[in-house]
């Protein structure tokens, strides 16, 4: 519940002092010269939105905990033309959401429609930020939110264009994730996208609880030894909606009482992939709702499944992820 107006009238100058949206430039590392935006929601919640990187978001906590997994080389900066066989892993910095796409998730692939790099370019391609709003609770305005637009395209197409928005709320521990993909070009254009959402420690840990709807939770193991190096399991999970045709997932600790929720419409997204990667050193879960699993344009093209853009058409997506701390709460989300 949001504070009174009385009370941040009389007591708050300056709403950062409770939360809000902070920009700044990284200086330092393989991040250098790298735009980012630190939201805060004054409710535990804090996560940075990186600008550069179509608007992902890397680091998160909740209170003292860390939410999301970072790779060894974290943010880097982006690499626009690394879109050849494997080069995407030398640029993924994990975070709480690498975004996959806009028209090939999957491994690196080659056939007579072109040649194209694991889960494709998006990712690396910086944002022209449109608006920042900060909240404004002496006007009764709680809502942050930045919006952007990255664009994947070349002449003779395709030309495919993201606006993304990112928003969030004082007193709140929820992200809300909008997204339109519109095909600026003049042929329909190949799509697929996938949120490619990381969870580590502390969060994911031994014992936890990987959950979606009324599927058996998978439990976070010990550190597989064979996993170390390329060693990874994938899931691919038919997720079932709810009554409001909602898929929720995510991933519940017990040891610390707080649990990390997705939420988002089957129509939107009917698939979601659960990667598993429990090696020494990079212990790391993905929840991965997405239009495909990582099958790969080629593959769905072939069976049917590739979905094509019109020209002019729009795409929307939606995508919370909602921390939870409350265990009355986690189990009213879950039996939703």
């Amino acid at each position: 519940m949001h504070p009174t107006k009385a009370i941040w009238s009389d007591k708050v100058s300056n709403v950062a002092q409770v939360g809000g949206i902070e920009t700044s430039v990284l200086d330092s590392g393989l991040g250098r010269g790298v735009r980012i935006a630190w939201f805060n929601t004054g409710a535990g919640l804090r996560f940075k939105v990186v600008i550069d990187r179509a608007m992902d978001i890397a680091d998160a906590f909740y209170n003292q905990h860390s939410i999301a997994w970072l790779s060894n080389p974290g943010v880097t900066a982006p690499q626009p033309f690394s879109n050849k066989g494997a080069d995407w892993l030398r640029t993924f910095g994990g975070g709480l959401l690498t975004t996959c796409g806009l028209s090939h998730v999957g491994g690196d692939e080659k056939d007579e429609f072109g040649e194209r790099g694991v889960h494709d370019l998006i990712s690396n391609t910086p944002a022209e930020i449109i608006s920042i709003f900060q909240p404004d609770p002496a006007r009764g305005i709680y809502t942050m939110s930045i919006t952007g637009i990255i664009k994947q395209a070349k002449i003779f197409g395709p030309a495919l264009e993201l606006k993304r928005t990112i928003s969030a709320t004082l007193g709140a521990s929820s992200i809300q994730i909008h997204d339109e993909i519109i095909n600026r070009g003049n042929e329909a254009a190949p799509h697929m996208l996938l949120y490619h959402c990381n969870f580590g420690w502390p969060l994911a840990d031994e014992g936890a609880q990987i959950f979606c709807n009324s599927e058996q939770p998978k439990i976070c193991p010990a550190i597989n030894e064979q996993h170390n190096g390329p060693g990874q399991d994938v899931f691919f999970i038919d997720a079932k909606p709810n009554n409001n045709g909602d898929c929720i997932c995510g991933i519940e600790n017990k040891k610390i009482g707080i649990a990390a929720v997705l939420t988002f419409p089957k129509k939107q997204m009917p698939w979601l992939t659960n990667w598993q990667h429990w090696a020494r050193g990079e212990y790391v879960t993905g929840i991965e709702p997405g239009t495909h699993p990582p099958i790969g344009q080629s593959k769905a093209r072939a069976d049917g499944s590739l979905i094509f853009i019109a020209p002019g058409e729009t795409k929307q997506y939606d995508l919370q992820i909602e921390i939870l701390h409350n265990q009355d709460e986690i189990n009213h989300t879950l039996n939703k």
